[in-house]
């Protein structure tokens, strides 16, 4: 709940919004769920794309979705072998500029402590920084939703041509839980 609260105060603090929308592309770390919950937490919308997937694929889920922020990890381990996930992600970006769209900030979880990446000034912050800054509190009040809201958008992998997303709202969500 702490940490919950505090990545909400942090997005609320980066300008996220009731109905904003967050790309979060991270490994199966804790930082994934604490993320989501953040976001319902304030009423964005958030799309989890999966960490594996290709800079082209994030770019495509991030442009359909509309993605102010995107929260990524440095990298991970899979497989034997280091992912750069923050390196996939700036090539995401940068293709989506490429389209018109900015995203405006990055949170970047520092999950191998000994992986160098480039963080990119006025856009990029480490995720430890941001939920341990001084103005950052240990409560966020929760967003006032209907159920009828949206709550998080699930693509389709793409296998058919180009990926589907689906919108799932607060209640609807609730119900099938």
């Amino acid at each position: 709940f702490k940490e919950v609260s505090r990545l909400g105060n942090v997005l609320k603090k980066k300008r996220v919004k009731k109905g904003d929308r967050v790309a979060i592309y991270l490994p199966m770390i804790a930082e994934l769920p604490i993320a989501l919950l953040a976001c319902a937490r304030i009423g964005a919308i958030h799309t989890v794309v999966f960490g594996g997937f290709s800079a082209e694929a994030l770019r495509d889920r991030v442009l359909d979705s509309g993605a102010k922020i995107l929260i990524t990890a440095n990298g991970y381990w899979r497989s034997g072998r280091v992912v750069n996930s923050k390196s996939n992600a700036d090539r995401a970006i940068e293709l989506c500029a490429q389209k018109g769209h900015k995203v405006e900030n990055v949170i970047v979880v520092k999950r191998l402590p000994d992986l160098d990446v480039t963080m990119v000034p006025e856009r990029d912050t480490w995720w430890h920084d941001e939920l341990n800054a001084p103005d950052i509190t240990d409560f966020c009040p929760a967003e006032e939703m209907d159920a009828e809201d949206p709550l998080f958008i699930l693509y389709t992998s793409g296998t058919t041509g180009k990926p589907k997303g689906v919108l799932h709202t607060t209640g609807g969500f609730m119900v099938y839980v």
